[in-house]
């Protein structure tokens, strides 16, 4: 009996030494905290690169309510850089678009406000009428303008989303996902302008009338937090209380979506939570920022020999703070062999970032305008001019 408890004695110690180091190995590899265990879904992403720091059920699709809203006014602005729409211009308010229910500006119809006055009331009030009233002023009807939001969703690769109205109020297959939300969120903070709307905690429209409106924005933590201007808050019985909201602190911006909070409070100390973390963990290593020079791009045989290169947005590297960047440098690589005629959005090079001889990132860089091919006079004057040229 002595021998055989021995025995099982010694087969325990031989299993425990094969159990424990497993055990510890996974105690020694700490698990992710989740920051939002009250959402549904959640992701936290830095704006410049697209990158997601965090994330929880990030292709889930569910309700955004009012998020949807921030294609709405995406498709605003990329109208108003088309140059098919002025913020100084004056949009009708359509009976329909009056009779909006949930969150409002209380537009009559047949009432006239700016663009300028219409975003301020689609980004700070949420307005439902405000958004149904610029589907119809862009697109002529609403369901037009929800068929261009979405095309430019799938434009985006937004894969899990599908709009049925402009403004969230609840209606059938009429869902997005947080990473989707993120993707056109980040769209949307490349039109700067957008954040003197999304940013502002206060304001009012009809200033000048009998009845001024005071506006105060959804969004609280433009007020509370500190760097946060935007960008969207949104709340149906089905969607439950959801936020996708931007701060920016030195170079870093990130975008965090939360959907499906309990309450309001909950909501804003989650969102807190993920900025917190992104700007204690991270930075952002600028290589380029919108509107820096990048150079010229030569093209063969064109109608004009050279187009100059702009950053159309911010370049830049993400990183853990402390990490070394003496290293990292970066080239701009364009292609020679292309020949007129050119297309608007033509990928034409790269820009590439090293650290040291290894590649990190390559950044796409695109046509900034159409180059149509010389005429042979052209060319022939080009070619003469060059060969008699002297210094």
């Amino acid at each position: 009996m002595r021998k055989k408890g021995l025995l099982s004695f010694i087969c325990f110690q031989l299993c425990a030494m094969l159990v424990l180091p497993s055990v510890f190995a996974a105690e020694s590899k700490p698990q992710p905290v989740d920051l939002t265990p009250n959402a549904q879904s959640a992701v936290l992403m830095d704006a410049d690169t697209g990158t997601v720091i965090a994330e929880k059920n990030k292709d889930v699709k569910l309700p955004p309510a009012s998020i949807t809203k921030i294609m709405t006014m995406l498709l605003i602005m990329e109208a108003i850089d088309k140059g098919s729409l002025k913020m100084d211009e004056k949009v009708s308010v359509s009976e329909y678009a009056a009779s909006m229910g949930g969150s409002q500006i209380f537009l009559e119809p047949g009432e006239q406000m700016t663009v300028q006055e219409m975003l301020k009331g689609i980004a700070m009030a949420s307005g439902n009428d405000a958004s149904v009233a610029m589907a119809e002023k862009i697109a002529g009807s609403e369901e037009n303008f929800v068929s261009m939001m979405n095309e430019r969703a799938q434009q985006l690769g937004m894969k899990n989303t599908h709009f049925s109205n402009c403004n969230g109020l609840p209606v059938a297959n009429h869902y997005t996902t947080a990473n989707d939300i993120a993707i056109m969120s980040r769209e949307l903070l490349k039109h700067e302008g957008i954040t003197s709307f999304t940013g502002a905690y206060q304001d009012y429209l009809r200033k000048d009338s009998p009845k001024p409106f005071w506006l105060v924005n959804t969004n609280k933590l433009v007020r509370f937090y500190s760097g946060a201007d935007g960008l969207k808050t949104g709340y149906t019985s089905e969607a439950k209380f959801c936020l996708s909201a931007t701060a920016k602190r030195d170079n870093l911006r990130v975008i965090a979506v939360v959907l499906g909070e309990p309450n309001t409070k909950t909501r804003n100390a989650e969102v807190t939570k993920l900025f917190d973390y992104a700007f204690a963990q991270y930075m952002n290593y600028p290589i380029f920022k919108t509107g820096d020079q990048l150079g010229e791009f030569m093209i063969n045989k064109g109608e004009v020999s050279s187009l100059p290169l702009t950053a159309k947005q911010n370049y830049s590297m993400l990183m853990k703070k402390g990490t070394d960047t003496a290293n990292i440098r970066h080239e701009l690589v364009l292609d020679t062999s292309i020949k007129a005629p050119v297309r608007t959005g033509q990928l034409i090079g790269k820009i590439v970032v090293y650290n040291g001889d290894a590649v990190i990132a390559e950044y796409p860089l695109e046509s900034p305008a159409d180059v149509a091919k010389a005429s042979w006079w052209k060319l022939f004057k080009r070619t003469t001019s060059s060969l008699f040229h002297t210094d």
